[in-house]
């Protein structure tokens, strides 16, 4: 029987990319760092982690990604300076960040890829099931996905995806799942995966989105995982192989790692990763702000109407 982990505790956050696609920004500033709005994109991942009962995160680096520890350390300095000057607002904005969880860092030191960074985590994860979240990848919190991923873990075991559909032209900027439907309307059974195939080779038009709840049974996957797509270690290739040894829902007798399943998103996710939805990103966040909306949906409308 597939033995199911309650009390999933950490969260891993891969943030070792160079982020070329905002080259010159990211020449000396990590891409996760970028602001959207006033706030870091890794900021928002973290947050969405903590809302999810994530309280211990590890955050995967490379060189030059100082800034991210920083952010999540404390700034004593700037604290006191704030302090002096009676601004509690921005005091307790600044500080928010250092007590949003329990932070740990360990270094990839060699770009492999997603499958390697993940595998970085082992030592920091041990035998329990963890959650993986991509940096480019922001989930609205009044959509609350890692929630339910991590409560479909508990009730199938194994590992779950989250899954969300795209126009089938643009499959190949993503992996791709075979999938068989269960009970539950927005869960399905993974029965296969491919890392960015052609639109006429995919299985399906459900992409997987920077969202996972793993069975620690896939660092030994990865472990074996010979460089994919890319030359890369590919996470996706380590979850195709657990796909493939649970034929069925039901069989499980005797093997590790259990079933994949997939969690259909249809909320609101913003891709930071790509320069035009960054910007798409900034503007909804900033409309449905309470102290910049009103009057930032006003410029906009205006700036629209006369100007474009």
């Amino acid at each position: 029987m597939t033995q199911s982990h309650p009390g999933i505790s950490k969260a891993v956050i891969p943030a070792a990319g160079l982020g070329t696609r905002f080259l010159p920004a990211t020449k000396a500033t990590p891409k996760e760092m970028l602001p959207v709005v006033d706030k870091p994109a890794i900021q928002y991942v973290v947050e969405e982690a903590v809302t999810a009962g994530l309280s211990d995160v590890l955050m995967v680096t490379g060189r030059n990604k100082r800034p991210l520890e920083d952010h999540f350390d404390r700034n004593y300095e700037l604290e006191s300076a704030l302090g002096r000057k009676g601004d509690a607002e921005r005091l307790a904005r600044v500080q928010e960040s250092s007590d949003l969880a329990t932070m740990h860092y360990v270094r990839q030191g060699d770009p492999k890829g997603l499958g390697h960074a993940v595998l970085c985590a082992a030592p920091h994860v041990g035998d329990q099931p963890f959650a993986v979240l991509l940096g480019d990848d922001l989930i609205d919190p009044r959509d609350p996905l890692l929630s339910r991923m991590i409560e479909i873990q508990g009730q199938y075991g194994g590992s779950v995806i989250a899954l969300m559909e795209v126009d089938p032209a643009q499959i190949h900027l993503y992996g791709s799942a075979a999938v068989e439907p269960t009970a539950e309307g927005d869960v399905v059974r993974i029965t296969g995966l491919v890392e960015k195939p052609d639109p006429a080779d995919a299985p399906s038009n459900y992409a997987i989105i920077g969202r996972y709840v793993l069975d620690p049974a896939v660092f030994d996957i990865l472990r074996k995982t010979e460089p994919g797509r890319g030359g890369e270690i590919q996470l996706t290739d380590a979850l195709q192989h657990l796909a493939e040894t649970y034929e069925s829902a039901a069989d499980t007798a005797g093997k590790a790692g259990g079933p994949v399943h997939g969690v259909v998103f249809k909320g609101r996710r913003y891709d930071t990763g790509d320069r035009g939805d960054y910007l798409r990103a900034i503007v909804r966040l900033a409309c449905e702000r309470e102290d910049l909306g009103p009057e930032f949906r006003t410029w906009l409308r205006s700036y629209v109407t006369e100007e474009m």
